[in-house]
């Protein structure tokens, strides 16, 4: 499940990195402020291993677009959550105040009106024809 978010970056936490059985490892976490005009929010993402180098090469206050999944897990019978960037590039129209729009949706096409009823019947013309016994 991949989820799309669009804010102004607002604050980089310093790198964190280790050493596990599988090799070094290193994660950024990141807050971006969307850009709702009436209540925006602070989000804190993670990016984890390359995508770390590519957070570097933005600065505070740009517009970006941050691809993410979620995912809790359980310890000690408390639940984490975790905000795991895979993709973060700069919003089409940075600086603007308007989120873009995502670059893989289809174009909205207005959907052709249909009519769920016949037209010109009356409400009362259903009960005037001359079966009118009901069903059981």
């Amino acid at each position: 499940m991949a989820l799309e978010v669009v804010g102004k970056l607002i604050k980089v936490l310093p790198e964190v990195s280790g050493q596990s059985q599988k090799g070094p490892w290193s994660k950024q976490e990141f807050v971006i402020e969307t850009l709702d005009a009436s209540y925006p929010k602070k989000i804190c993402l993670t990016a984890w291993g390359d995508k770390v180098a590519d957070l570097k090469q933005f600065a505070d206050g740009d517009t970006l677009k941050a691809t993410f999944s979620a995912e809790s897990r359980e310890y000690n019978e408390r639940w984490y959550t975790e905000l795991r960037a895979f993709r973060i590039e700069l919003a089409e129209g940075d600086g603007g105040s308007a989120p873009a729009a995502p670059r893989s949706a289809p174009a909205q096409q207005p959907r052709p009106t249909q009519q769920s009823q016949p037209a010109a019947m009356s409400f009362n013309s259903a009960f005037d024809e001359e079966s009118n016994d009901l069903p059981f």
